[in-house]
């Protein structure tokens, strides 16, 4: 499954130099999976309703090149499988010349919202990760 999205860099998310800062990063990749499950049809809220949470279990993220101020951002987010337990998606940010700024990968976990106990992907993410792969 794959997907991309882009947006321009934000004043607020920058230094006095004009760059963009590293924490907005680990933010881009955010935008881009929550796009992702959403526009798939299962946005986070829904799973929610549905009695699971998905929360960040790791991030990992390398930075190559900076953002900056008036760059145009895209960021794509990749899975390659679908999940059982967890969910690992690969990311990347590239500024509007294709240029790499930063990649990594996030995985999620899935909790009962109630319990807070571990418990597999809901069937509705996995059939559509699976519909797309």
């Amino acid at each position: 499954m794959h997907y991309e999205t882009s947006f321009p860099v934000r004043y607020y998310e920058t230094d006095q130099m004009g760059v963009v800062h590293h924490s907005n990063y680990i933010r881009y990749f955010e935008c881009a999976r929550n796009a992702m499950i959403a526009d798939g049809g299962y946005p986070i809220e829904e799973c929610e309703k549905d009695g699971v949470t998905i929360p960040v279990v790791a991030v990992e993220c390398h930075y190559r090149r900076p953002a900056l101020m008036g760059d145009v951002l895209k960021v794509t987010a990749d899975i390659d499988r679908a999940p059982l337990a967890k969910l690992v998606i690969r990311q990347a940010v590239y500024n509007q010349r294709g240029e790499v700024c930063a990649e990594g990968q996030v995985t999620l976990g899935f909790l009962d919202k109630v319990s807070g106990r571990p418990v597999r992907c809901p069937d509705k993410l996995v059939k559509l990760i699976e519909n797309t792969l």
